[in-house]
């Protein structure tokens, strides 16, 4: 522990600090040492470090009772450094290096956490959105083969709308083969083809119509 004294000699009493005193400084010093080494002892490291200027404060007051018959004042007393042992010095920089690293993880995973939020929310409403795209999508559809079906059914009579939506569906069938072949990146599609294919798939497609408008019935 480093200590810095300073003192003065009161003009009223310099005949007692010439006579009385022959080596101030080594009785400063001495004072300095009992007062250390009565209380720092009493305190762990990271107090010492805390409480430095009570140190100072105790260091003083006992100086100036002792010094003032001598006809010195002590003007200020301060502990400029506290120096502990170098295995001592090396273990409070690995704890504190321990600590700041346990600070470090912690926001670190707090900041990845709120990352992977952040992105569950974005996916969550691309998601969303995609979804009512899609859906606007599939509704302009059935409203478009609606009204294909209604105006094809009123300007050729004789017609049904069963053989309208053959004739879409069998429009689409071909439309999606020829947009298959017209792409050489398109992986290999294996398609039912032959004279009863687009029957066979407007079937499925009514039975899955009817099987869902029974199972939304059921529901109700």
């Amino acid at each position: 522990m480093v200590a810095s004294i300073q003192y003065m000699v009161v003009t009223e009493h310099a005949k007692e600090a010439y006579y009385k005193l022959s080596r101030p400084q080594q009785q400063i010093q001495s004072y300095v040492f009992d007062v250390v080494r009565s209380s720092v002892p009493r305190l762990n490291l990271d107090d010492v470090f805390e409480q430095k200027n009570e140190i100072a404060r105790a260091v003083e007051e006992e100086l100036e009772k002792a010094m003032r018959t001598y006809g010195y004042q002590i003007v200020q007393t301060l502990i400029i450094d506290i120096v502990p042992d170098e295995r001592v010095k090396k273990a409070m920089n690995e704890i504190n290096a321990a600590a700041r690293l346990r600070v470090a993880t912690n926001e670190k995973a707090e900041a990845e956490k709120i990352l992977q939020v952040k992105r569950a929310e974005a996916d969550a409403e691309a998601k969303y959105l995609s979804g009512q795209g899609i859906a606007r999508q599939r509704q302009a559809i059935v409203d478009g083969l609606r009204e294909s079906v209604l105006g094809f059914s009123h300007d050729v009579p004789g017609t049904s709308p069963k053989d309208v939506m053959d004739m879409v569906m069998l429009t689409q069938y071909f439309d999606t083969l020829k947009d298959i072949g017209a792409h050489s990146k398109s992986s290999t599609v294996f398609v039912p083809h032959g004279p009863g294919a687009v029957s066979e798939i407007a079937e499925q497609i009514r039975n899955g119509w009817l099987q869902g408008a029974a199972g939304s019935s059921d529901l109700r």
